[in-house]
């Protein structure tokens, strides 16, 4: 199939007409209409749209969707208590289905067609990953399952394995769905207060032997760099280091304290970060300096974390929010620009998670979104690249395709009534109340 429309956007520059060729999900051809089209052949003309590559969102907790509203306003560790501890150990399978189907079904209307779950409600099991993965196939998402390596004993029972029950867990996860296009499981040591040293080994072991990225927190809030001095004598990533772990397989999340060592160290290694403006902001953070990580050609990709540190989905939003955030830390309008942020959620979204997405390229993946050019939020069509980061509305999100498939058209998902969604929605929290 032939898949066109009047505008696109490729690697920043907008070309007119670009037509893909999708064969088996994948983009085998790519250029002007006139120049690809063959006899009888199905053509797809989306007409006054511009197509865009699908948005990568990094890091993400889909179940946390459901508390949104319930730690707003908090600081962390009263968040962490009053919402997080307090709602997610009722959630069961089912629970973690729906709010995964929630989250997803949110995401993939704002043009998101890969998420990285970072998931850690595991139960003992992979029961819970498993709903995760199904509500993302039920919609048409791309999901790297993120699964959690956890064994703090302060956090609630659901949370925490043993290393050997974490491993043989994600194991038997990972072999289960290897060698799908639709799914990838990884592992991911939740952080330097979640996993003691040896889960966190043991998460970058399991990396290493089948062939994935791991992920984990690191240096969110300034009291996390203070507990890793206490408790490995230096800062979160150089405690990494001196566990032999920092290399390009790694996938650092937030990484808000890091010092300009350990910027240097992330990049010389080609370890990547999973960057969480919004989140960062929501929860008063900090701010990673995403400036001089560029520049010392480190990838950095674009998360979105979870509904209760960010009451917001969109990778389009992260974008905005990653290049004012970085202008004001600067004091300097012209410390990041459009471009570079976009690439972050696309392109270097999927160098990151180590999967041919985020590019409208040959050989890539053939997820697709496609925005109105009659929506003012583009107007007037001066500089395509700079509107979609900093102006453009989610209302102008017409159509998204995953592998080719669409998962949105004419604005509505295609696979899932957002009706059912919502009742699902309402039944399950129905009788929760905010502290």
């Amino acid at each position: 199939m032939l898949i066109t429309s009047d505008v696109a956007l490729v690697d920043g520059v907008v070309r007119e007409k670009l037509a893909v060729r999708v064969e088996d999900g994948a983009i085998v051809a790519a250029g002007a209409r006139a120049d690809l089209g063959r006899p009888g052949e199905p053509l797809l003309d989306l007409g006054r749209r511009a197509m865009l590559p699908g948005t990568v969102n990094a890091h993400n907790h889909s179940f946390q969707s459901l508390l949104r509203g319930f730690g707003d306003d908090l600081p962390f560790l009263e968040w962490r208590d009053k919402a997080l501890y307090r709602f997610s150990p009722r959630l069961g399978t089912d629970g973690v289905y729906t709010g995964a189907l929630f989250a997803f079904a949110e995401m993939a209307l704002h043009g998101v067609t890969t998420v990285c779950d970072f998931f850690y409600l595991n139960d003992g099991g992979n029961d819970n990953a498993r709903a995760v993965i199904r509500a993302a196939r039920a919609l048409g998402l791309r999901v790297v399952l993120a699964r959690c390596f956890y064994d703090w004993d302060g956090a609630p029972a659901l949370y925490r394995e043993t290393v050997v029950q974490a491993h043989n867990n994600y194991v038997q996860l990972h072999n289960e769905f290897r060698g799908a296009r639709d799914v990838l499981v990884c592992p991911a040591p939740h952080s330097l207060h979640g996993a003691s040293e040896e889960m966190i080994r043991a998460g970058a072991d399991a990396a290493r032997k089948t062939g994935t990225r791991w992920h984990i927190h690191l240096a969110e809030e300034k009291y996390q760099v203070d507990d890793a001095r206490a408790k490995y004598g230096t800062t979160p990533l150089r405690a990494i280091d001196q566990m032999g772990l920092v290399a390009d397989d790694l996938v650092a999340v937030h990484g808000c304290w890091f010092d300009a060592g350990e910027r240097a160290l992330l990049a010389e290694r080609g370890a990547k970060l999973a960057y969480n403006p919004n989140s960062n902001m929501f929860l008063g953070d900090g701010v990673t300096d995403i400036v001089d990580l560029v520049a010392r050609g480190a990838r950095v990709a674009l998360g979105t974390d979870g509904g209760c540190s960010n009451s917001r989905v969109s990778v389009l939003d992260e974008m905005r929010a990653c290049a004012l955030l970085q202008k004001v830390a600067k004091t300097d309008g012209q410390a990041i620009d459009a471009e570079t942020c976009f690439r972050m959620g696309t392109a270097w979204g999927g160098e990151v998670l180590g999967l041919p997405i985020g590019r409208l390229a040959v050989g890539q993946r053939a997820d697709l979104v496609f925005v109105d050019l009659d929506d003012p939020s583009l107007w007037p069509e001066q500089s395509l690249a700079k509107n979609v980061v900093y102006s453009l509305s989610a209302r102008a999100i017409t159509d998204v395709f995953v592998e080719g498939e669409p998962v949105v058209r004419d604005r509505a998902l295609v696979r899932v009534a957002l009706a059912e969604v919502r009742e699902r929605v309402r039944a399950l929290t129905r009788d929760w109340r905010r502290e």
